[in-house]
């Protein structure tokens, strides 16, 4: 494993911030952190980064305690945080050269460019880069020292559509080269494009974990089914309930039989169901149910 963290607590006074995590992560493993601002994600990734203590229980990262590897773990890590500061007079091949001269395994200038897509740039001074080259750039500073693990702290933050599309490219380039990438992101697309597993936090505890396309049971929701049909017309036999201007919206459990039902008797009637969708329950909206606080009390 690469990250293997057993009933993680972190306390500040009366204030748990992190409430018993267990976390684990497999070797060349993408694996998302989601949860809201103030549930405890950005606590726990900065314990298994190094930068924080904890309070109670065990972790290891890589076979190391983050709090106590010093340099020798920093070595084999590499994070990427939302801002950092760059010299902005420098250009992107002398701004990796720079970070590249503190470790003593490093990966070559020209790949990193060429890893990130800024082979056009490469000459530029990062003051006349964009904001999605930029990030870009911050990557490839994040890998410099070629690490086995890569903490993408909020990677796309800011993005436009295409320079989010592009990030992607590029996390999947790092995917390929077989580095481990804990992730954390509000982008419910990202983690679902990105990630092999995601883990919701709140409160401090993490309440589901498994894979984009599971987690929460999302692969056993029912799917929802929604068309328009003319005034009143209705298919036989359904029970439905239409809404306004004669849309009917069915949340079903065997799409595929109630699909075969519906489009049959449409056919044999001449009626086009108009505005038809077909939609399963999307990861923002299991995150959303998943993120929600109790209001029981």
């Amino acid at each position: 494993m690469a990250i293997e963290v057993n009933g993680l607590v972190k306390t500040y006074g009366e204030t748990r911030a992190v409430d018993g995590v267990d976390l684990h992560v497999a070797e060349g493993e993408v694996f998302a952190l989601l949860g809201p601002n103030g549930a405890g994600k950005s606590t726990t990734v900065e314990i298994l980064e190094g930068h924080r203590t904890l309070t109670a229980g065990t972790v290891r990262v890589l076979g190391m305690d983050p709090e106590t590897g010093g340099r020798a773990y920093r070595e084999r890590i590499g994070i990427v945080l939302q801002e950092s500061a760059i010299e902005k007079e420098l250009s992107v091949r002398e701004a990796i050269d720079i970070y590249g001269a503190l470790y003593p395994r490093r990966r070559h200038t020209g790949e990193l460019i060429e890893i990130v897509g800024l082979e056009d740039k490469a000459d530029s001074r990062i003051k006349t880069l964009s904001g999605g080259q930029k990030r870009r750039l911050e990557l490839a500073l994040g890998i410099v020292g070629d690490p086995e693990l890569i903490f993408l702290d909020e990677p796309t933050t800011g993005f436009d559509p295409s320079a989010r599309r592009q990030a992607w490219t590029v996390i999947d380039n790092l995917r390929s080269l077989g580095k481990t990438i804990l992730l954390t992101t509000h982008y419910m697309d990202e983690a679902q494009a990105l990630s092999d597993r995601v883990a919701v936090i709140r409160s401090g505890e993490i309440v589901a974990e498994g894979t984009p396309d599971t987690i929460g049971g999302r692969d056993d929701a029912a799917t929802t089914i929604g068309f328009s049909l003319p005034s009143g017309t209705a298919p036989p036999g359904m029970g439905e309930v239409p809404q306004e201007s004669g849309r009917f919206v069915l949340a079903v459990p065997e799409a595929t039989k109630v699909l075969h039902r519906l489009t049959s008797w449409a056919i044999d009637q001449g009626i086009e169901l108009g505005s038809l969708t077909v939609e399963r329950p999307s990861l923002e909206d299991i995150y959303l149910e998943l993120a929600a606080e109790d209001t029981d009390g």
